[in-house]
This record gives C-alpha cells, sequence and structure tokens, in this order.
C-alpha cells in the first residue's frame, strides 16, 4: 500500500506554524499574568525557543520569557498605628481622657 504523503505534509505545515502559534500562546499567556506587551515586541523574539522537543508551545518555556516582565508585587512602609507590628516598636503612652486620672 503506498504512502500518500498526509503524514509529510502534516508535519510540514505544523513546523510552519508552530512559530506563530506559539507567539499566539505568549500572547495569551502574558494577557492573563497581566503583563502588557509593547507593539511588536514577538517579533523580535526567537519562536523556536518557545517549542517543545515534539515542536509544541511549551508552557514552561513561555512562562521562562515571561518572568522577567511580571510587574513587581508594590512593597507598602510598616507604618506605626495601623495594626500590630512585633518588633522594636513601643506602645505610645496611653494618657487617660478622664478628667479625675489627669
Amino acid at each position: 500500500m503506498p504512502a500518500d504523503g498526509s503524514d509529510s505534509v502534516r508535519a510540514e505545515v505544523q513546523r510552519e506554524y508552530a512559530a506563530k502559534l506559539a507567539q499566539a500562546e505568549l500572547k495569551a499567556h502574558a494577557a492573563q499574568a497581566g503583563i502588557k506587551l509593547a507593539d511588536g515586541f514577538t517579533d523580535y523574539l526567537d519562536a523556536s525557543k518557545l517549542l517543545g522537543e515534539d515542536g509544541t508551545p511549551s508552557a514552561e518555556a513561555i512562562a521562562k520569557a515571561l518572568e522577567p516582565l511580571k510587574p513587581a508585587e508594590p512593597e507598602f512602609p510598616r507604618l506605626k498605628g495601623m495594626g500590630y507590628y512585633p518588633g522594636p516598636f513601643q506602645p505610645a503612652p496611653r494618657v487617660s481622657l478622664d478628667i479625675r486620672n489627669r
């Protein structure tokens, strides 16, 4: 039974569109993570680095590529009097508002 060649055509099409699929996956993962990519950002990426060994987009490689672009968590200063904070902070002296105790 002669081979009809559909497997080779299918493999060729998959190789051709794997890079475009990887870029689309990258954009989707960036949107889910709240990362705004600059216009044309994916044009400068080597999409073959985003593919796994089997030629499909690798979620691990995409996450690794987006890691430096994630926004940092805001670090707020510790405000005295805004809750309990263990450590070297001394509580403020309490002054009675009752005139009899002054």
